[in-house]
Parts: structure tokens; C-alpha cells; sequence
């Protein structure tokens, strides 16, 4: 099998809650998200998806993610999609960086290989441990009461875990806490996130005022080292994200910050292939494994799944399907949630077909045209 052609689509992501509000005045009510497709000679597609939450949360953009895809398009040409560690050999020795894109086109390559042998993504990764697993939700960053509302809406529809946005001022991000775990339930868990929003000094102050509630905290200060600090003395335990992108981030969250989980994001990572090893080191080192990405829709949200439904049960913490957030439904709303739980969808690769007829021309084409003869 080899790739003939590349489609970059971009579509509209929106926000059902409203207004998603983060730490710093960080908000938003839709995104651009951007789906690839490959194309094969045998004729089957791939698709993959990256979506940004806004310019600031992360280091890249739609723009420069689209740029990136465009430098990257011509040396995918010809390659086999089915083999996923070649084609990031290739893209790497193409472009430095630019994990972003690559997860894209990373993603796209193991829908193919499942496609190809007629097995979902779960069974290339190691097989389905997990059938169905409970999902979170983020609690956008508001007043205290209007954020124990939400979690008390989202807990009528099943869901029992939460990751609150905080990270501002900390004494108000702390009553924001204290709220939203009186919202909670005996099994309800709780995790205030900061996204690296507070500096050094606040993170002391919130993380300290947190200390009598049955909460995690996720993510204090921008770096490992800061949020080690932040975290030093106190009984809460630690979850990182964005300042974990490689195995040697993972190995310091833990020996030297102390994290108990790390909030994978594919995208990130650079994609499935990268994500999954994080994964799979993770478990060894007994790390709990949250799974996720920045944003997105149905096809972001079936790659999750096949992430959670190959990770073991007693490894997976925390899981969000994007879908259930927002309006990105360019494959029939698949996967889709049940009473709070999430689970594979049924089919090969990434199990999800995208109704092409829900998209515009694409605003890139490498190769040879869909519908060509060439």
C-alpha cells in the first residue's frame, strides 16, 4: 500500500457549554480544527485530526500546524501508511519539531494499518484490555457556585470526575475547589487544574489552602521544576501535563516533581505511535495514564478510545471524549458516551467514517486529486 494523496480539510469546532474559560483570560466559545485524510492506492483512507485550544494554551496554531503540513505532504508521498515508525522517520528527517502536524498525518497512518487488517487500532496497540471506562469533563473557570453547577448538571448525566480550571487568583481558585467537591458525591473525583497559570508563589498559596480536600492538582506552574516546588510539603497528589512531551520529561514528573499520573495529549506527543510508548512506560512505572488532546471531534475523540480500550484498568484515570464537549461531529457523533463511560466504536482502524459531504474542498491537496484517474 502507498500514499498517492494528501487532503488538508479545516472545520469548525464549537464549545456546547457555552464558554470555555481557562486560567489567564484564556476562552473560548468555537476552534478551527483540521482533519487529514490519506490517500491510498489500494483505496482505502486514513483520517487523523488536530485540533488547538486557541494560540496561547500550547506552542502552535492552526496556521502553523497547516504550514507544517504543507513542508510535510511531498515526503509522505509513496510511503507505506501501515507502517507508522517509517512514516515518522520520515516526517522527522523532513522537519524538525512540529509534533502538532505530525500527530495529524501519525494518526491518519494507524486508522489505515487497522483498516488494512480489519482490526481497530485497540488490537494494534496491544490489544482491548478495557471495554468501558469512565470519562471526565472539565469544569470551565468561573464563579465558585457557577462551577459546582456545572458539576452538578454534568453528574446527572453520569459523569463523576471533574477537572476544574483554576489558576488564577489562589484564594478564589481555592473556593472554587472547596465548591465544586461539595458538589461532588463519595465517588466523585476532583482535579484542579491550573495549566501551568499560577507562578510560584500563588501555586503555594492555592496548594496549600487545597490541602484539607480529597482533590489532585494538576499542572501548578508552567515547568516540572516550578510545579515540584509549588507541590513540595503538600499531602494532594500531583498530576502533569503540558511540560511532559518525552520519556525524559515522563521519568522527571516522576523521580523528580513526584507526580502520581500525567495527562497524555496525542498531539502533543506527536501522535498515536509516541503517545502509546508514554503509555506503556507509564504503567511500567506505575504511573496513572490520562488520555486526551488539546480539543476536537469525532475523529480525535476515536482515537482516544483506542488509547483508553488498550490501557490497562487499573493504569486509566482520567479520559475525556471531546465529542460530548463540542459540535465537531464529522462522523456520525462516534464514539459516543453512555451515562458518564466511554467505549470503543465499532469497526476497524479508528472504527469512525467521516461523511466527507460535511466538509468543504480541502484548503490543501498533495498528490493526486480525490476522484482522479491519474
Amino acid at each position: 500500500m502507498k500514499i498517492i494523496g494528501i487532503d488538508v480539510h479545516s472545520y469548525a469546532v464549537g464549545y456546547v457549554h457555552g464558554t470555555y474559560v481557562m486560567s489567564g483570560g484564556r476562552a473560548a466559545t468555537h476552534e478551527d480544527g483540521t482533519l487529514v485524510r490519506l490517500r491510498t492506492d489500494e483505496g482505502l483512507d486514513g483520517w487523523g485530526e488536530v485540533t488547538t485550544l486557541g494560540r496561547t494554551y500550547l506552542p502552535t496554531s492552526p496556521g502553523t500546524i497547516r504550514a507544517g503540513l504543507a513542508e510535510l505532504a511531498p515526503s509522505l508521498l509513496g510511503l507505506d501508511p501501515t507502517r507508522p515508525s517509517l512514516v515518522n522517520r520520515v516526517m522527522d528527517a523532513t522537519l524538525l519539531g512540529q509534533p502538532y502536524a505530525k500527530s495529524a498525518v501519525d494518526i491518519a497512518c494507524w486508522d489505515l494499518a487497522g483498516r488494512a487488517l480489519d482490526r481497530p487500532v485497540a488490537d494494534l496497540l496491544g490489544g482491548v484490555l478495557t471495554e468501558r471506562w469512565p470519562l471526565y469533563e472539565a469544569v470551565p473557570l468561573g464563579a465558585p457556585a457557577a462551577m459546582a453547577e456545572f458539576v452538578q448538571g454534568r453528574r446527572a448525566a453520569g459523569i463523576e470526575r471533574f477537572q476544574l480550571k483554576v489558576g488564577n487568583e489562589p484564594r478564589t481558585d481555592v473556593a472554587r475547589t472547596r465548591a465544586c467537591v461539595g458538589a461532588g458525591g463519595e465517588s466523585t473525583v476532583v482535579v484542579a487544574d491550573a495549566n501551568g497559570g499560577w507562578d510560584l508563589a500563588s501555586a503555594r498559596v492555592a496548594v496549600h489552602g487545597m490541602a484539607d480536600l480529597p482533590v489532585f492538582v494538576e499542572q501548578p506552574c508552567r515547568t516540572t521544576a516550578d510545579s515540584a516546588l509549588a507541590h513540595r510539603g503538600s499531602p494532594l497528589p500531583l498530576v502533569l501535563d503540558e511540560s511532559v512531551s518525552t520519556l525524559a520529561d515522563l521519568w522527571a514528573a516522576k523521580q523528580d516533581a513526584g507526580a502520581v499520573s500525567v495527562n497524555l495529549k496525542i498531539s502533543r506527543v506527536g501522535g498515536l505511535t509516541r503517545t502509546a510508548l508514554l503509555r506503556d512506560a507509564m504503567q511500567e512505572l506505575g504511573l496513572r495514564v490520562s488520555l486526551e488532546d488539546m480539543w476536537g471531534g469525532d475523529v480525535i475523540t476515536a482515537a482516544v478510545s483506542q488509547l483508553a480500550a488498550s490501557t490497562r484498568p487499573e493504569s486509566l484515570f482520567m479520559t475525556s471524549f471531546f465529542n460530548d464537549w463540542t459540535d465537531g461531529h464529522v462522523a456520525g457523533y462516534q464514539p459516543r458516551s453512555v451515562d458518564g463511560f466511554g467505549s470503543l466504536p465499532d469497526g476497524p482502524g479508528l472504527g469512525v467514517t467521516v461523511d466527507t459531504a460535511r466538509l468543504g474542498a480541502p484548503m490543501l491537496t498533495v498528490g493526486v486529486r480525490a476522484g482522479s484517474d491519474a
